[in-house]
């Protein structure tokens, strides 16, 4: 891949990667002919983003024909090159992405005023392929705001809050902080903000319901959409299905896909109205608690000595209280917070390496609570 962003596009490729920090601690890298794609997971595997950058998006862009290659690397290390934006816009004046398999490396050289060059030579290690599954266009409630309304609305809450409630009703959308049932009311503090449909490009309700989501990743979101002046669209249907927050342009496109607090009382009766049909193989019939989200895993087809990964259960590596074994994680018990799972798929396979058993739902933790970090 060699690639080459100019002007003002270079702040817009610094916000994706500064909003994709608010996700994960890795950067998932794969250039495609359609564009190069951005995305990071969460170690939870609650939150997952991507943004796809259109060739027209660049000045120049380049890559092998019928080859495809995903790597991964450490996200702040990428920060690093975009580390002051105020700094990048004004002295910046292009920048060349080149990737460089042989040596695994991927090379950023900023092209500064006065002729001052700044290359960054970052390494890198081959991944599997990283796909969230959702359909956004066939979400019961779909919303379309500016940026500005969503930002002067979240502002009301606290920084350190983790969870925010979104209810609506046919003409009324409200966001308030997420309260637990065993929290003691002298000690709670309730703020909600009620926003009327006028207030929305668009305002569609087919399912008048409430989801709780993680309120970090919706700020990573606000911050890349304010910065370039886009709308976002809200995606959701049910409490414990994914919310798709989203954004698009002509040349860009991204999209957050958040887990939500599923609806223990309607679990709970789903479950005890009708029983779960017998588990089809040995990995089903484990716990299905103490693993973490699925994921399908693949190579690029074609040829290297490098072994091709199977079908495992995604790696958490700061859940809180979990014991690594076996290549999977094990909690000690149930989770307080129960979160819909969120599936990742994969580039498929010929098809005599595709499974048959069908996907079932499993829970997971809210996603991490860590100090959210910021560029310069």
């Amino acid at each position: 891949m060699d690639c080459v962003v100019t002007g003002g596009n270079v702040k817009v490729l610094a916000k994706a990667v500064q909003s994709l920090s608010r996700i994960g601690d890795e950067l998932y890298v794969e250039p495609q002919e359609d564009g190069l794609a951005l995305r990071s997971v969460n170690s939870s595997r609650s939150a997952y983003a991507c943004f796809l950058f259109a060739p027209l998006f660049f000045s120049r862009y380049t890559t092998d024909s019928g080859h495809c290659f995903r790597c991964k690397m450490a996200i702040k290390s990428v920060q690093a090159v975009f580390r002051s934006l105020a700094t990048l816009e004004k002295n910046v004046e292009r920048c060349h992405v080149k990737l460089d398999e042989q040596k695994s490396r991927l090379t950023f050289t900023l092209h500064c005023k006065h002729g001052l060059l700044k290359t960054h030579n970052l390494s890198f290690q081959d991944s599997e392929s990283l796909q969230a599954v959702f359909d956004k266009d066939a979400s019961a409630n779909i919303f379309k705001a500016q940026p500005r309304l969503l930002v002067d609305t979240v502002v009301h809450f606290p920084p350190s809050l983790e969870e925010v409630t979104l209810t609506v009703s046919e003409d009324r959308m409200w966001f308030k902080n997420h309260v637990e049932e065993d929290a003691e009311p002298s000690k709670s503090m309730l703020t909600e903000l009620c926003l009327s449909s006028d207030e929305f490009d668009h305002f569609s309700v087919q399912s008048k319901n409430s989801i709780t989501f993680c309120l970090k990743e919706l700020r990573g979101l606000l911050l890349f959409a304010e910065s370039i002046g886009l709308p976002i669209s809200i995606h959701f249907d049910e409490p414990g299905c994914p919310v798709v927050l989203s954004v698009t342009d002509t040349v860009l496109e991204g999209n957050f896909v958040l887990a939500t607090l599923s609806d223990d009382n309607n679990l709970h009766k789903n479950n005890s109205s009708q029983p779960p049909p017998p588990p089809p193989d040995d990995f089903m019939n484990d716990d299905m608690d103490s693993y973490l989200i699925a994921m399908d895993t693949s190579v690029v087809p074609g040829p290297s000595s490098r072994p091709e990964p199977s079908r495992l259960a995604a790696e958490n590596h700061r859940t809180h209280d979990s014991d690594e074994e076996d290549g999977s994680e094990h909690m000690d018990g149930p989770p307080n917070k129960k979160f819909c799972s969120l599936f990742f798929g994969s580039v498929l396979p010929p098809p005599s390496q595709m499974s048959t058993q069908p996907i079932t739902t499993q829970e997971v933790l809210a996603s991490d609570s860590e100090d959210e970090t910021q560029l310069e």
